[in-house]
């Protein structure tokens, strides 16, 4: 037998998860590159991207000779034009405030399905096992779900049309899903894109349906996103899982810590893959269901030469919980030096506490799969929230929510010096500087950027209860960076008449909010105005500067000759193409806006805004826009102003 660590069980993974099913317990994703981002992606998956329009030209469109008398525009070819027709879609863009559970995007038609729609004609019924085929008769036909379209999500409640990715080949959307290094810069972006993931869609031309839902339940974990992913799982029926659903079944288990997940498939995956973990399944499968002896007798069994492995410790402990085992289990984590799935779902299942040391070996979505954990303690889990929200896991109200729990728990003679205290002073002091103050004490002394983030989304409600005063006007940016946070633009965008009659370089944060996230424009957003906070804010701020006249270019709140000379001042090259530009335009001319949310994706592969590059922002903003999603494409707008 293999030894337990040359099994894959304790690695950090292999960079794809449907290879072994085994290594893929403890290694959710393997991660290349540097602590300070993770955007040196993107040069990969620009040279991905060549070679998907290389292997289907028909993706690719040609760029207009550029005038010789004059410089090379920097801004994209027919910007300024009016637009050119398009296929009208069958459901109006959005015109709702766009807030944290998301906004309604447009509607179109399916494609015709033309592949298999069940596991076993993909695969083969040995390739299951016979666990598995023989579920194929517990049920009756009328009692089967149908794999043609699978998901939580449709136009009625935030989710995409079924033609959100149009006839796009399927290698294309599904190599997309399964190269993107998540989570990325943007909540609302990521937001976004949980909604395209969740949506009723059949799968892509050449995709087995399967094997659709396993790899948008794949890249919803790697968001952070465990009950979204965990939420398309259990949209299919065990017996059509493919090998790859097994796969992301057992992951969906993990993040969402309850090992019982693997109880209905632990037989059918053992059978597939043969590694070592899975009689660590059978055993606590047969612990939770109350037989003891048997679940004994199996991890007796597996017990390798080193009976104090962590591994095998946790195992023992989640199956003895479920049938009041006698041994007793210590877990002790000196001797741990990385954080694995595997680990995270068993000790949490049983209310273990990870140390957080093991945290910092690990990616964000792990902290926003803790946010979520219900065993373990609230106030244990304050700090993971935030991320969590800041990754765009948590809503405002989840958020203000959880505090809510923490404050019933509280000393009534401590909580006003706690967090939860200050949250509630937020809301509900006498006076409007009361509120300030516990506001201000909850955005201080961030942890990190994006703690700071997280804190101001669990205040945006509180902030859009501050009426604006010149008594206020210090206040104006950050608060409208607030309310910015969690969608409120329209009690923002009342605070424009103040900002407006503030001097220009103390109203320049405030007014760069306005200008890009409000509903309309509510603010100048001339060339003189734009070329004076550049101006302003000099080198220092040089970047937020270019990523401004960015958004606003993408949003078309700049006209084409204020936007061609901002270009060239700024050194901001919206007009450069390359293959993800490309089959970005092709993905807005086909009107496939989850198409283009993918791809707008695959743009902001870093964890830090400041990897973003501005022209990139500019296709962004502008392809959501023109495929009606310009409620989210302003939210994002405002986020990178926020955040930089």
């Amino acid at each position: 037998m293999k030894s337990w660590r040359t099994s894959g069980l304790t690695g950090t993974g292999a960079s794809h998860p449907f290879r072994k099913i085994g290594p893929l317990i403890h290694g959710l994703v393997d991660r290349t590159s540097d602590k300070s981002g993770r955007f040196s992606r993107i040069r990969s998956t620009r040279a991905f991207g060549a070679a998907l329009v290389a292997s289907a030209a028909a993706l690719a469109i040609g760029i207009p000779a550029q005038g010789q008398d004059r410089p090379e525009s920097l801004l994209p070819p027919g910007f300024g034009d009016a637009p050119a027709s398009a296929p009208a879609p069958s459901t109006p863009p959005p015109s709702s405030t766009p807030i944290d559970n998301g906004a309604p995007v447009i509607a179109l038609q399916p494609p015709p399905p033309d592949i298999a729609d069940n596991a076993t004609e993909a695969f083969g019924n040995d390739a299951l096992g016979n666990s598995a085929v023989q579920q194929v008769y517990e049920l009756p036909d009328y009692a089967r779900r149908s794999l043609a379209q699978v998901g939580a999500m449709d136009v009625s409640n935030g989710g995409f049309g079924a033609d959100a990715y149009g006839n796009s080949s399927g290698a294309l959307i599904d190599g997309l899903m399964r190269r993107l290094d998540a989570p990325i810069a943007s909540r609302w972006l990521s937001i976004q894109l949980r909604r395209a993931l969740l949506s009723n869609v059949p799968a892509p031309r050449g995709v087995a349906p399967a094997d659709w839902v396993a790899e948008r339940a794949w890249l919803l974990l790697r968001m952070g996103e465990a009950d979204a992913a965990r939420l398309l799982v259990q949209g299919v029926d065990v017996d059509r899982y493919s090998p790859k659903m097994y796969a992301v079944a057992v992951q969906s288990a993990l993040a969402t810590s309850d090992p019982a997940g693997f109880c209905p498939i632990a037989d059918a995956v053992e059978s597939i893959d043969g590694q070592p973990a899975w009689p660590l399944a059978r055993a606590i499968c047969a612990g939770l269901s109350g037989e003891a002896a048997t679940s004994s007798a199996i991890i007796d069994r597996t017990r390798l030469n080193n009976s104090r492995d962590i591994d095998m410790l946790l195992a023992q402990k989640v199956a003895g919980a479920g049938s009041n085992g006698r041994r007793a289990i210590n877990i002790e984590w000196d001797s741990v030096d990385a954080l694995t799935p595997w680990r995270f779902g068993l000790a949490n299942a049983v209310a273990v506490q990870v140390p957080d040391r093991l945290y910092a070996t690990v990616g964000p979505e792990y902290q926003a799969w803790l946010a979520r954990t219900p065993m373990v303690p609230p106030e244990q889990r304050m700090n993971a929230a935030r991320i969590a929200a800041a990754l765009g896991v948590f809503s405002n109200a989840s958020l203000v929510d959880l505090y809510s729990q923490v404050a019933d728990k509280t000393d009534p003679y401590a909580i006003d010096q706690s967090p939860a205290g200050y949250l509630r002073a937020a809301y509900v002091a006498d006076d409007q500087g009361g509120r300030m103050s516990a506001m201000r004490t909850l955005w201080k002394d961030p942890k990190s950027p994006r703690d700071l983030y997280g804190s101001m989304i669990l205040t945006a409600r509180a902030a859009a209860r501050i009426a604006p005063s010149e008594d206020r006007a210090g206040d104006a940016a950050a608060l409208i960076a607030s309310m910015m946070s969690a969608g409120l633009d329209l009690p923002a965008a009342r605070w424009a008449a103040l900002v407006a009659r503030m001097d220009e370089a103390k109203a320049d944060p405030a007014w760069s909010l306005l200008a890009v996230g409000a509903p309309g424009r509510v603010v100048d957003t001339g060339y003189a105005r734009i070329a004076a906070y550049a101006k302003r804010a000099g080198d220092d701020g040089a970047l937020r500067s270019r990523m401004l006249f960015a958004a606003l270019a993408g949003l078309g709140r700049i006209s084409g000759p204020d936007a061609e000379r901002l270009a060239q001042e700024l050194g901001v090259p919206v007009g450069q193409q390359n293959s993800w530009t490309r089959l970005l335009d092709k993905a807005v001319a086909q009107r496939q806006p989850g198409t283009v949310v993918l791809l707008a994706a695959i743009g902001m592969q870093t964890t830090d805004w400041r990897g973003v590059p501005p022209a990139f922002l500019f296709h962004i903003i502008s392809a959501l826009r023109q495929t009606g999603q310009g409620a989210v494409a302003r939210m994002i707008a405002a986020e990178a102003v926020t955040r930089l």
